[in-house]
């Protein structure tokens, strides 16, 4: 399932963003990749020793992170610091699937992949994050300050940009439902849920409702 997160950023906090990315700087995004993915991947990346990474990580991730649809979605357990992506005129990233198992200060397993938009699609041409589904490929190009959570088991590309600057924020959750089909389920159910709870909280079919979405977490996640 693809679950669109709007408003991670607001405009104001869009354009301290880009104040910091702009002091950053950026290197080669192939130094980031694995063997594979080095092969198909053009872009830029800003570099991890960055000083004013530890700011836009906060200002991102703090606000992803008490986002609802991300916490419903995603169930998460770990989820990674962020990789800054640019593309400009003539990059792209080809075809691939992320690497299961990545490494920050511990291993951790990558379900979920999460991208967050950081400039406007009127500021460049191309540049389409593509996500091929059972249902066939989808074509994501979110406004600024949304993002887009997808299986990262998913095989993906992002399509060259032809004209301008593409800017995302790139990270990678380990949640503690393994199973995508599962994480697709209990998401539609707390939905209902939620909905329920909100209009009509004493009545037994919602009490129902309730505990098997509960139970359903105790009994297929992993921690």
């Amino acid at each position: 399932m693809l679950i669109k997160i709007p408003n991670i950023l607001s405009r104001e906090e869009l354009t301290v963003a880009h104040d910091l990315i702009n002091k950053a700087g950026f290197v080669d995004g192939k130094l980031s990749a694995g063997n594979v993915a080095r092969m198909v991947k053009k872009n830029e990346e800003i570099n991890s020793d960055a000083s004013e990474l530890e700011q836009l990580n906060n200002l991102v991730m703090g606000n992803l992170l008490q986002n609802p649809a991300y916490q419903n979605g995603a169930l998460p357990l770990r989820i990674a610091a962020p990789y800054y992506a640019r593309y400009t005129a003539g990059m792209s990233y080809g075809d691939h699937i992320d690497d299961p198992i990545m490494y920050a200060q511990a291993p951790y397993r990558s379900d979920i992949a999460i991208t967050v938009f950081l400039t406007e699609p009127s500021d460049y041409e191309g540049g389409e994050l593509v996500i091929r589904t059972s249902f066939g490929e989808s074509e994501v190009k979110y406004s600024a300050g949304d993002a887009v959570m997808y299986p990262a088991s998913s095989l993906h590309h992002v399509n060259e940009v032809t004209k301008g600057e593409r800017i995302v924020a790139v990270t990678w959750v380990q949640s503690i439902i393994r199973d995508p089909a599962k994480r697709d389920l209990l998401y539609e159910l707390n939905e209902v849920r939620e909905k329920m709870l909100a209009e009509i909280p004493e009545t037994e079919e919602s009490k129902k409702i309730d505990k098997t979405y509960v139970n359903l977490v105790r009994m297929w996640s992993e921690v």
